[in-house]
C-alpha cells in the first residue's frame, strides 16, 4: 500500500480591518438638511426655480445678516419668544392638571376627557375670530392660542401615559400605606412620565404652529408679522429667513426634550440603544 504524502499549504490569513468610528448621531440628523441646501441652491443658480417664487439660500443668508445686523430679526424674535413662552406655561400647567384629573378619576374622567376630545379637532383659524371677540386685538389671544396648542398634546398623552401604570404598582401603594400624594409622586408620575414626555415633544411642535398662526392676525410685532409684512412686498427672502428661525427653533426644543429623555428614561433602552 502506497503511502501520499500530503504537503500541508500556508493558509492566508487576511488583514482584519479596524471598524471606523461611527459619525455622532448629531451630524447624522444634519446631512439630509444639508443636501436639500444643496439641491436649493443649484435649482436656483441654474435657473430652474425662479427668484420671485423662492429666494436663493444665498440670498437668504444676505437677508439674515441684514435683519439681524439691523436689530429687526431679534426684536421680532423677543417678541415671539415671550409669547410663546408664556402660552407654553399656561398650556402645560393646564394640560398636566386636567390629565391628572381625568387620569386619576373616573368622574373626572367623564367630565374632563370628552370636552378635551372636542376641542382637540377644532382648527385654529376657526377659534382666532372667538379670541379677538373674548379677549380682544391685543397680546392675550395669542398667548391664549398658543396655550390651547400646547395644553391638548399634553393633556392627551399624559393621559394615557397616567391610564398605563401597571395597576399592581397601585396595589403595592396600598400595602405600603402610601397616602394620595405619595401615590402620585412616586408612582403615578413616574409611569406617566415616558407618554408625558411624547407630548411635551408634540406640544412644542404645535405651539410654534399656533404662535405662526396667532402672529398672522392683529399682530405689530414678532416673527409672524414680520412675514405677513414681507409678504405684502413679495419678499420671499423675508419670508423664507422668519420661516427658518421658526424652524431652527423648533429643532432647538426638539433636541432640548430629546436630551431630557435620554436622562430621565436612561433605564429605557430600545433596540436603537446600541
Amino acid at each position: 500500500m502506497s503511502s501520499v504524502a500530503v504537503q500541508a499549504r500556508p493558509i492566508a490569513v487576511r488583514p482584519r480591518l479596524a471598524r471606523l468610528p461611527r459619525p455622532p448621531a448629531s451630524w447624522v440628523r444634519l446631512i439630509s438638511p444639508i443636501l436639500l441646501v444643496a439641491l436649493w441652491q443649484v435649482a436656483s443658480a441654474t435657473g430652474v426655480l425662479s427668484e420671485r417664487l423662492l429666494a436663493s439660500p444665498v440670498t437668504v443668508v444676505h437677508t439674515a445678516g441684514d435683519l439681524l445686523s439691523d436689530g429687526t430679526l431679534v426684536d421680532a424674535l423677543t417678541v415671539s419668544l415671550q409669547r410663546a413662552a408664556v402660552g407654553f406655561a399656561i398650556g402645560a400647567v393646564a394640560g398636566i392638571a386636567l390629565a391628572l384629573a381625568a387620569g386619576l378619576s373616573r368622574v373626572g374622567e367623564n367630565l374632563v376627557d370628552p370636552i378635551l376630545q372636542m376641542l382637540r379637532t377644532l382648527p385654529f383659524y376657526g377659534l382666532i375670530p372667538l379670541f379677538i371677540l373674548w379677549f380682544g386685538i391685543g397680546e392675550l389671544p395669542k398667548i391664549v392660542l398658543v396655550a390651547f396648542g400646547v395644553a391638548i398634546p399634553l393633556y392627551l398623552n399624559t393621559f394615557a401615559g397616567i391610564r398605563s401604570v401597571d395597576g399592581k404598582l397601585a396595589e403595592l401603594a396600598q400595602v405600603q400605606q402610601l397616602g394620595r400624594a405619595a401615590l402620585i409622586r412616586h408612582i403615578v408620575l413616574p409611569g406617566a412620565l415616558p407618554q408625558a414626555l411624547v407630548g411635551l415633544r408634540q406640544s412644542l411642535g404645535v405651539a410654534w404652529l399656533a404662535l405662526i398662526v396667532a402672529e398672522q392676525v392683529n399682530a405689530d410685532a414678532g416673527l409672524g408679522y414680520l412675514i405677513n409684512n414681507a409678504r405684502e412686498f413679495l419678499r420671499t427672502d423675508v419670508i423664507v429667513v422668519g420661516l427658518l428661525v421658526y424652524s431652527v427653533l423648533g429643532l432647538l426644543t426638539d433636541a432640548i426634550v430629546r436630551l431630557i429623555e435620554r436622562r430621565a428614561l436612561s433605564w429605557r433602552r430600545g433596540f436603537l440603544a446600541t
